[in-house]
């Protein structure tokens, strides 16, 4: 049942609606969404639907996700940082396209469950932290990508800064109304575009860790 899913998911939810990077799609393909919701809502894993995970946090619909790691321009030399593990879903996949993922999560309880969930799949090349993700991960960088699953009002000067040179910054933007944007580091400058509107969690600021 979740295999047939999964490849109707594929057809309909990423190849028909434009993504085209065959890596991207390919990764997609590989990670079986249902092993990252909860055991009640397993039924609706291929919905074309962000799901609750607990904790006021949602796993993001399977277009969402693959159109934001189409639009950080991965390779298998990338080393990226995602902000938002959640239940380590994006992670999974970006693990399957890019040599490194450093992955922060604020939610103690979350990102516990998600490093055990990830171990226990094989995923090697997933660094997990909990922390605040407006300061990103300075000690690891510069990053190829950064790919930011909850909403800020406004882009986090540290992340920018932990980009390379040409390296791209994915973010969804905004309060009420809330633009997915991307941001390349080009020199000592910023490239913007507006990529989509979108409607993501807030981003939380501190660490929580009840």
């Amino acid at each position: 049942m979740y295999i047939n899913g999964q490849d109707q998911m594929i057809k309909e939810q990423i190849i028909s609606r434009g993504i085209q990077d065959s890596w991207v799609i390919k990764a997609v393909s590989e990670v079986p969404r249902e092993l990252f919701v909860p055991n009640e809502l397993k039924s609706l894993a291929y919905e074309d639907s962000p799901l609750p995970i607990g904790y006021k946090q949602t796993i993001s619909q399977p277009f969402i996700v693959a159109f934001m790691t189409e639009s950080a321009g991965l390779d298998q030399n990338s080393r990226v940082l995602e902000i938002g593990t959640g239940c380590g879903y994006q992670a999974a996949i970006l693990s399957k396209l890019c040599k490194e993922v450093y992955s922060i999560e604020v939610l103690k309880p979350l990102g516990e469950e998600a490093a055990i969930r990830l171990k226990k799949l094989g995923y090697k090349n997933i660094h997990l932290r909990i922390g605040d993700g407006y300061k990103g991960w300075p000690e690891n960088s510069p990053f190829d990508a950064i790919i930011v699953t909850a909403a800020p009002e406004d882009v986090p000067q540290a992340l920018i800064d932990q980009l390379k040179e040409g390296g791209r910054l994915i973010i969804p933007v905004g309060t009420f109304v809330q633009e997915l944007i991307r941001i390349t580091r080009i020199k000592d400058k910023i490239k913007k575009e507006n990529l989509m509107p979108v409607r993501f969690v807030p981003m939380v600021k501190e660490p929580i860790v009840e």
